[in-house]
């Protein structure tokens, strides 16, 4: 982040005769019981700024915000300060790193939009209440309760003093962004907390989705809830490409989204979309090809050009990048090299990811049809070392078989990174020389797997 430089003359004063424009924000403040091997950053939550913020001994900090951003976290490890900034913002923000609820103080220019937001965040999560008790409720009283929420988070804005009219306007319609997102959300949570996988919404009910402008770039990019709203709906888009066309979901996706008229739109979620899914695609070169034809962002490109010759490394023959030296439940240590000789199917989880734990009754299914075949069946978990012993005990709890690891540093394992795998769970399929034949392979549940298997005469 750059520091403030500031340059000035008397002389360029007088003959300039103008104000500067200011195209940044300041922020600083006190960080109370902070300690010096505490880790602060300055975080985008589109990942597109991740800094570190010096932080002195005695817990102050200063640093200037570059504000072609609006949102900013500063995050120290255990709670993130979520900030609004606007150039010419002056934040003073002062809390107890050990009890920043009650002690969070923001003063300065643009505090009454940050304080707003602070309470208008509170609020929210007060008014929705538990989320997996609220997404079972029926239709009616969901709605009830979304109508409740509207009205309660209009009146603080409303009844909120020293907020700019054009500011008030814009969140006037996130509130309303908001509503319809959680609109959005019902169907699917409820159909997964109820464990009714045939539930459907009423007509009515999603009415008030059919008139939402989906091209204001202003609201995309002062609403996260406006954005998930947009890309959801391109989310739709790709499926119905999928049902009609009979193409990857990868490729539906970046083709909905190139239908986009604003660049920018379109640029973003391309980019957020295939920095999180190439390693997906089932065509790695033809995805590739399709972002590039549709993204006019050049620095954007440069990180999915690096992601996709990274990829292209993992192509179906190309040697197995490899672990060595993983814990092994059943005692010892193992490498990917202790297991040449036979495929390797690879399972790539943790403890506390609920689509892994799905898995888990299809994968015993697969390990029990194939359990006498040229194959391993390789689970390597990516807890963090604190979570070890939850590892161990839900391997005995599960009774989960075949070959049990835990990587060496979970998410920064370097296998992990080669395979560059940012999504679990995720499966790999290895052949007996060590070289990839799969290295994003159907899941258990998918009956695709076991077609592979056959192919292949394991």
């Amino acid at each position: 982040m750059k520091k403030l430089l500031i340059l000035s003359t008397a002389v360029a004063m007088i003959a300039c005769k103008e104000t500067p424009q200011v195209d940044y924000a300041l922020i600083g403040g006190t960080i109370t019981n902070f300690k010096t091997n505490t880790k602060v950053t300055i975080n985008t939550p589109d990942g597109s700024v991740k800094e570190d913020l010096m932080v002195a001994e005695n817990g102050t900090f200063a640093d200037t915000l570059n504000t072609n951003k609006n949102l900013y976290a500063l995050y120290d490890g255990k709670t993130p300060i979520y900030l609004y900034v606007e150039p010419g913002f002056n934040l003073n923000i002062n809390y107890d790193i050990n009890d920043v609820q009650n002690s969070l103080a923001i003063t300065g220019k643009g505090a009454e939009i940050n304080n707003y937001l602070i309470a208008k965040r509170k609020k929210e999560g007060e008014l929705f209440g538990n989320p997996r008790e609220t997404y079972k409720l029926e239709e009616a009283d969901y709605k009830a309760k979304l109508n409740e929420i509207k009205t309660e988070l209009s009146s603080l804005l409303n009844e909120t003093t020293g907020l700019p009219e054009d500011f008030k306007a814009k969140e006037l319609r996130n509130i309303n962004y908001f509503y319809l997102m959680l609109h959005d959300n019902y169907e699917n949570a409820h159909r997964a907390l109820t464990q009714n996988p045939t539930f459907k919404v009423s007509e009515e009910f999603m009415k008030e989705l059919e008139n939402v402008d989906f091209s204001s770039q202003e609201d995309f990019k002062y609403s996260t809830y406006y954005k998930n709203l947009v890309s959801a709906h391109y989310r739709n888009k790709a499926q119905e490409l999928v049902k009609n066309d009979s193409i990857d979901y990868e490729v539906a996706y970046l083709k909905s989204v190139a239908t986009i008229t604003n660049a920018e739109m379109k640029n973003t979620l391309a980019f957020e979309f295939a920095n999180q899914y190439i390693g997906r695609a089932e065509d790695v070169e033809a995805f590739y090809n399709l972002y590039i034809e549709n993204s006019t962002n050049e620095e954007n490109n440069e990180i999915i050009k690096e992601k996709y010759n990274k990829l292209m490394a993992l192509a179906k023959g190309k040697p197995s990048p490899i672990f060595t030296d993983y814990v092994n439940y059943e005692g010892g240590k193992t490498s990917l090299a202790d297991l040449k000789g036979k495929y390797v199917y690879v399972d790539v989880w943790a403890t506390w990811c609920g689509p892994c734990k799905r898995e888990i009754p299809f994968l015993k299914e697969v390990e029990e049809k194939f359990h006498d075949k040229n194959i391993e069946f390789v689970s390597i978990s990516i807890d963090q070392q604190k979570d070890f012993e939850k590892w161990k005990s839900m391997v005995a709890e599960k009774e989960l078989k075949g070959v049990q690891l835990f990587a060496d540093s979970d998410w920064k394992s370097s296998f992990v990174q080669e395979y560059q795998i940012n999504g679990i769970p995720r499966f790999i399929l290895i052949d007996p020389n060590g070289n990839i034949v799969n290295s994003n392979a159907p899941r258990p549940s998918n009956p695709e797997l076991t077609e592979l298997f056959t192919s292949l005469d394991i």
